[in-house]
């Protein structure tokens, strides 16, 4: 894709208003990143995916020092069967996810991607305006539950090119009963060496190209991302969130009609 000065501008822009978007409630922002990749700069599917992909890990490595000033490392390390047990499944779901991504059809992956975001729509919703029940769950069911649903999160998280925080969260307060806050950075944790795995896998396929193409395209991208991110969490609950998630959940299901139709 040619980069001349007014993409430059707009991707700057568009990246840090989802920067603020997802800042304000708490996440990276990077479901609503993907169909601006594909809607508003014209890149296909699986390059929208991979750049999107850089993008969220770059943002998640961002965010790791300010999460660590919340929730301290002692604090994290106390917990480290909790993302022990996601990573068991998520590395692997990364892994397949990318896979499967870069063998689908073009048409396939615009409907899957669709369908994933009707998805992150209702987590949006589910998260954000209901009060989530904890699991009681024996532990041996508990610990193959938390492999499933890491793989299930690593296959979405690949496939987007997303952190899976939208869905991570909410997975480790129903299933471990530990607060907002702290499962906010147990999904970092989790969500890291995810992402570097669906990375390395895509890095194998010829379209990983894209991101040699795009490096100036990406990293303005990146930089508007990241400011939208800091100034969205200085925003944190400047909106009320019966407001802000419906308009953002409209958003998502918006984007899914329109990569349905792509």
């Amino acid at each position: 894709m040619a980069g001349g000065p007014a993409t430059m501008v707009l991707a700057f822009v568009s990246g840090g208003a989802v920067g603020v978007l997802g800042g304000m409630i708490g996440l990276g922002g990077a479901e609503f990143r993907l169909p601006l990749l594909i809607g508003l700069f014209g890149f296909a599917a699986l390059s929208a995916v991979i750049l999107n992909k850089a993008m969220s890990l770059v943002v998640v490595l961002t965010a790791l020092p300010a999460r660590l000033a919340t929730v301290g490392f002692s604090e994290l390390s106390a917990h480290w069967l909790i993302a022990a047990n996601l990573l068991a499944g998520s590395l692997l779901g990364a892994w397949a996810g990318a896979t499967w991504a870069t063998r689908m059809r073009t048409t396939t992956l615009y409907r899957v991607l669709a369908v994933l975001m009707v998805a992150m729509a209702a987590a949006l919703v589910l998260t954000h305006l209901t009060s989530l029940p904890v699991l009681d769950i024996p532990a041996p069911l508990l610990v193959v539950t938390g492999v499933v649903a890491g793989f299930g999160i690593g296959v979405v998280a690949a496939i987007m090119g997303v952190a899976g925080g939208e869905l991570l969260i909410p997975t480790i307060t129903l299933l471990y009963a530990v607060d907002v806050k702290l499962a906010g950075s147990l999904s970092l944790a989790v969500s890291l060496p995810t992402m570097l795995v669906a990375f390395a896998r895509y890095s194998r396929d010829q379209s990983f190209q894209v991101l040699r193409w795009n490096l100036r395209f990406t990293a303005v991208m990146i930089a508007g991302s990241v400011i939208g991110a800091l100034v969205g969490g200085l925003l944190l609950g400047a909106a009320p969130d019966l407001v802000l998630v419906p308009i953002l959940a409209a958003i998502l299901l918006i984007s899914a009609v329109k990569l349905a139709r792509h």
